[in-house]
């Protein structure tokens, strides 16, 4: 009576008396608790030792029996068949012969981590299938024929929606505007999908049906004559990657006010089109003279 599912209590019997156990290994189980396989300590064994058995090290060596640590340990996510794969690829600086890689994958952080799955492989990549939505953390160490352990590499990686955009800064320029959507961590798997409109959309969920879409990338610029100073013109950007779609991220901006720039601008074309109507006005003289001369 009074004890509660998963609560703590003790037991205290006449008959009981304390044990020591060595612990030989521990595995962690998928459900969060842990297989522990343990030998009965023996007394006599330890007052071997206290009366006088030791164990001299033995001297290290340049070249350890020890595995190198992993390298360049990296995880690159993709799509198949409505399932998440995670592809794990890494290396060591030196060939061991007969290492294999010990390969544990968690899910969650912190006290909410939970283990997914663990491998044993001798090649220096690893593909895990069927993953669901979430965050996780991959652990590959060497391991030699003796069973030794090198350094383990770590590493991070997500299959979410990806976050929306931090910023858009808006470029301004001669009938244009270039809009470049920024994330607060950056991510190479997440592209920007662009959206445009001359007027400012006061619900944010019609973005689909009443702005132009222009297209994805990591920037975007929209140009023409209809691009004139002095109007605000309307920017929705969302990040996309394989996984889904953040909500939209509204900017607004105008093209360049620089009126020496525009007046250098038209100058320009001005005079193009003025030496191109002289030359035309050259060759119908140079024609209208020959035909005089004729007659």
């Amino acid at each position: 009576d009074g004890v509660e599912t998963y609560g703590v209590w003790g037991l205290s019997l006449p008959s009981l008396r304390r044990r020591l156990f060595r612990c030989v290994s521990i595995r962690e189980n998928t459900d969060g608790t842990f297989a522990i396989t343990a030998v009965q300590h023996v007394p006599e064994k330890e007052a071997i030792v206290d009366n006088g058995a030791s164990f001299e090290p033995q001297s290290g060596t340049l070249n350890s029996v020890i595995p190198p640590a992993v390298q360049h340990l990296t995880v690159e996510v993709s799509a198949a068949d409505g399932q998440y794969l995670a592809q794990a690829k890494w290396d060591t600086p030196r060939v061991v012969k007969g290492v294999r890689f010990s390969l544990r994958l968690t899910s969650g952080s912190g006290e909410d981590s939970r283990l997914v799955t663990t491998a044993i492989t001798a090649d220096t990549e690893h593909r895990f299938s069927g993953l669901p939505p979430g965050e996780y953390t991959l652990t590959v160490r060497a391991i030699n024929s003796y069973g030794q352990q090198g350094e383990p590499a770590t590493t991070t990686f997500r299959i979410n929606a990806p976050a929306v955009p931090a910023t858009i800064e808006l470029t301004p320029g001669y009938f244009q505007i270039t809009a470049v959507p920024r994330l607060a961590v950056y991510d190479p798997t997440v592209q920007f999908e662009f959206w445009f409109s001359e007027t400012k959309i006061a619900d944010i969920s019609q973005v689909e049906t009443s702005a132009r879409y222009l297209g994805t990338g990591s920037q975007w610029s929209v140009s023409g004559p209809h691009i004139k100073p002095g109007k605000d013109f309307w920017f929705y950007v969302r990040s996309v990657n394989l996984v889904g779609k953040s909500a939209f991220v509204e900017a607004s901006g105008r093209a360049s006010n620089d009126a020496e720039g525009y007046l250098g601008l038209f100058r320009e074309k001005i005079g193009k089109l003025h030496l191109a109507q002289g030359l035309w006005e050259l060759i119908d003289n140079s024609q209208l003279a020959d035909e005089m001369a004729e007659m």
